[in-house]
This record gives C-alpha cells, structure tokens and sequence, in this order.
C-alpha cells in the first residue's frame, strides 16, 4: 500500500492525546472555514475578520498564555501545532493569530504592569480587540536598534513621533505595542489607535500575504498617558524577546505550508496521466516527491524538540533561529516543487501551491530574514557577531 499523509515517522506518537486534540480541532476549522474562503480572499486582497470570533471562541488568541487572564494555557507544542494548522490555510490567517498572541498579548503578558494585564489581555483573548505590533521602520528592518521613533515625558504623559512599516493588523488594530527611544534607552508602550496624531494607513498592491493587512504607523505627536507605558520593558532585548516567541510559531507554520503543497502535489501527479500512465510514476517526479517528504520530516522533528525544550524552560533563542530557518526554507522549497510538478494548473487558485509559494516569500523575511537568522547561529557557533 502507498504511504499517505505526511506523518513518516509517527510524530503523532510523540504528541499527548490533549496536543492531538487540539491539532485535530484546528484543522477541521482550517478544512470546513478557510479553504473554502480563503482564495477569494487571497485575490480580492482582504483579510476574513468574519474567523476572528470563531478563533477566539477556540481560545488561539493567547493560546499559551495563563487562564487567570481568559486564555487557553495550552503548553507550547499545542500552541505549535495551532500555528502549523493555521499556515495550512493560509500565512496570513497564521500571521494574524501569532501577531495579536506573541507580538501583543505576550509584551503586555511579560512587560506589562498587572492592571495593564487584567485591562488588556482579556478582550484581547476574546477577539474583541485587536492589536498591532510597531518595530520596523522605513529605515531600520533587520537594525532595529538604530530606530528613529522617540517618545518624550511630558507633564500630560508620552509625546511619541516616528513612523513603523510592514505591520501587520495596523488599520484594523484597536491597540499597537510601540517600541520607541526614550533618550537611548528602548521602551514600549500601548498605543490606543484611536489616539489623535495615530494614523494607519494599508499598504497596497502586494503580491503576497494578500489576505493579511499590512500597514504603516504614522505617530505625528501622539499623547501616550502614562498608565500605558510597559513598565518592565527595556532594551533592544524586550522586542527581541518578543519576536523569538512569533519566530516560534512560525517554525510550525513553515511546515503547515509545506505540507499542504506535499499533499496536493502527491494527488496531482497521481491524477495527472502523460505517456500512457500517471506522472508519479516517473521517476524525475519520484525523486521530488522523496525530497519533499524527507526535509518536511525533519522540519517536524525539528518543530516537535524546539516545543518540547520550550515547554522545559531550556529552549535557547538560536534554537528557534534555526527552526524558523530552516523551516521556512522547506515550506518555500517545497511550494517551488509543488508548483514545477504541477505544471500550468499550479499557478491558479484551482489549487493552493502558488498562494502559499508567494506568502512564503515574505515570511522568508519577516521577523527575522534567513540571512540574519544564519548570522545569529554564526555568532552562536563562534562567538563573533558578523553583524556588528
């Protein structure tokens, strides 16, 4: 009998009957609400908000984060696997749920002052309102250090001017977490959209992610109080620790991706007949197929140890520099090679290879692009930054 799916080594008996649970319930929303939609989406250029109440009601927002404050406490493989199943759809919905979770409710979780919790992160978790994540700007993408944003105190609270790019759930964000100098010092701060001088104007035209929103942040004089200041955070340390935890799920999410397109790509060459028999029996396709599966395997192995040493408290962040790497890289490779074995009928909506092959071409660069993620695990290896 052939093999089928894309569990080759048995990942599932590594996953606890809870972590199941969760990745079975996730993909059948994937399968019943988003494939069916999300096409039309992905050509009209808008983003499904019609799924964020229904996220929310599964408890993906904040997934990993502590009940006390309405979320699922789910330990971080779980939260993985919703990111891997949440790609399979489509790298924008994966992009939405891993920005209101890692990039917004996980600063105001680690960095925030326990009002600030108990305000936020609820509504938050219940999708009733949605945030943004400000750190790059038109300048300084993979040097976020040398950003140009500054907040000044003032006798009425925080005055902050500056301009963030490539943020995803800008204008349709309630709240942004701002990252901005104070003199030299980085902080963070929770910017209410709504705040005169705040605007979040959508980018247009992309060709990928095209079912997310992506914006710029203008702040031109933007009164912070001072109650929104994240009082614990600090450093250019306190955004890096924020995007190691979306670097996380994305990890996962590469190999959603990926997975998808092996799928599609095992059922059309099977289907697909040229000189008298199917395609897959050639052994040209034969070979890519093999490919595909084996770098998808190790991209789980991969995916499922970064969890497990998260869950462990041992998990160090070149670690997840190398999953996000790596995986992202298989999910590319693999939607390329979907794509080629497909033919024509791969660069249509008819199937989802060319959808996900463009998406991943951003999230090749986003949070970290793949040369800045080789360069951490060089210095790790060496000991000498090549970046500075």
């Amino acid at each position: 009998m052939p093999f089928k799916g894309v569990d080759f080594y048995r990942i599932d008996d590594l996953l606890s009957e809870e972590e199941r649970m969760v990745r079975d319930t996730v993909r059948r929303f994937v399968d019943e609400r988003v494939v069916p939609i999300i096409d039309k989406h992905f050509e009209d250029a808008t983003f499904p908000s019609q799924l964020i109440p229904e996220m929310a009601r599964m408890g993906l927002f904040g997934g990993n984060l502590p009940e006390e404050f309405g979320c699922a406490n789910m330990n971080n493989v779980a939260y993985g696997l919703v990111m891997q199943e949440l790609e399979r759809g489509d790298s924008g919905l994966r992009s939405f749920v891993s920005v209101q979770s890692a990039l917004v409710m996980y600063p105001i979780f680690a960095f925030g002052s326990e009002e600030q919790k108990r305000k936020w992160l609820p509504p938050l978790a219940r999708g009733e309102t949605i945030g943004c994540f400000g750190l790059t700007e038109p300048d300084h993408g993979s040097d976020p250090g040398g950003m140009e944003t500054r907040a000044r105190h003032t006798d009425r609270g925080w005055v902050l001017n500056g301009t963030k790019r490539w943020i995803t759930n800008g204008t349709i964000a309630d709240i942004a977490i701002v990252w901005a100098k104070v003199g030299e010092e980085i902080k963070g701060f929770i910017v209410e959209t709504r705040t005169p001088g705040f605007h979040a104007p959508e980018i247009k035209n992309k060709l990928s992610l095209r079912a997310s929103v992506t914006s710029d942040l203008i702040l031109d004089d933007a009164l912070v109080p001072d109650a929104n200041l994240l009082p614990q955070s600090g450093g250019l340390k306190s955004p890096l620790m924020c995007l190691n935890q979306a670097r996380y799920g994305i990890a996962w999410g590469g190999m959603g991706a990926a997975m998808a397109c092996y799928e599609w790509a095992v059922e059309y060459t099977k289907g697909r007949t040229q000189f008298g028999k199917p395609i897959a029996q050639f052994q040209l396709v034969q070979e890519k197929l093999a490919h595909m599966l084996t770098e998808i395997t190790k991209g789980q192995l991969l995916a499922w140890r970064l969890g497990r040493l998260k869950d462990e408290g041992k998990l160090h962040f070149a670690q997840t520099s190398m999953a996000k790497r790596n995986n992202v890289r298989v999910g590319l490779e693999t939607a390329r090679l979907a794509r080629d074995l497909m033919g024509a009928s791969g660069i249509t909506l008819e199937y989802p290879v060319f959808r996900h092959m463009c998406n991943l071409e951003s999230v090749y660069t986003y949070e970290g692009t793949d040369h800045i993620h080789t360069l951490i695990l060089g210095e790790y290896i060496t000991g000498l930054p090549a970046y500075k």
